[in-house]
């Protein structure tokens, strides 16, 4: 429980429609991740704000296959 909560920090982000779609992410699908998974998530996080919402928000492509699953879990919150 210790890591989820630790998660849902770290999804608090300084842009309003980043962390509406990352809280919707957590609620909908975290628990669902394997460890892949929740790797993909954290390299995800780690991206600046702007970088990732262009992700999400699909103005930007990712070269990176391994992040796509989590992507598009994220672009349907």
């Amino acid at each position: 429980m210790k890591e989820l909560e630790r998660a849902r920090w770290r999804c608090r982000r300084g842009l309003l429609e980043l962390d509406i779609v990352l809280q919707r992410f957590m609620d909908q699908y975290y628990t669902q991740l394997d460890e892949s998974g929740l790797e993909q998530f954290e390299r995800l996080l780690a991206l600046p704000d702007n970088d990732l919402w262009d992700l999400i928000t699909a103005r930007q492509v990712t070269t990176d296959d391994n992040l796509q699953q989590v992507l598009e879990l994220l672009q349907k919150s």
